[in-house]
């Protein structure tokens, strides 16, 4: 292994376990919600054929994700403008406010570990990285 791979595979596992140790502490909504509203939010409204193949579920799954969600008012179906016969899910008002409670969960959980946990010169340095991870976000 290279020392790109070395690096490669420590900021793999390091930024996985960030992800999952933020949502464990912080996420008030189950992880298939709050993956469905993300994907509307981002991508916006969407079949329910569509929500679980970018999930990478299956379709009777997403069916009940999507159940819970309108249950909760979280979504809508409604007609699909470009297909007659099929129907398609947004994100409602309340949806998107839940959505938004449980990103500033996360975010404050984290902002208050950063503001604890690291010295200002670690903070520092780790102000630089969201400009790097988006750079390699880019490459193709």
């Amino acid at each position: 292994m290279t020392n790109h791979d070395h690096l490669a595979e420590r900021l793999r596992t390091s930024i996985a376990g960030l992800v999952r140790t933020t949502r464990a502490r912080a996420d008030a909504l189950p992880p298939p919600l709050a993956q469905t509203l993300g994907l509307l939010d981002r991508e916006g409204e969407a079949g329910i054929a569509s929500l679980a193949q970018r999930r990478g579920v299956r379709h009777q799954s997403q069916s009940r994700t999507v159940k819970d969600l309108e249950d909760l008012g979280y979504a809508r179906r409604h007609a699909n403008p470009h297909d007659a016969r099929g129907v398609v899910i947004a994100l409602t008002p309340e949806g998107r406010a839940a959505l938004d409670r449980d990103r500033e969960a996360r975010r404050d959980w984290l902002a208050t570990a950063i503001a604890t946990t690291l010295t200002p010169e670690e903070q520092d340095r780790l102000a630089e990285l969201p400009a790097l991870l988006d750079r390699l976000t880019g490459h193709h």
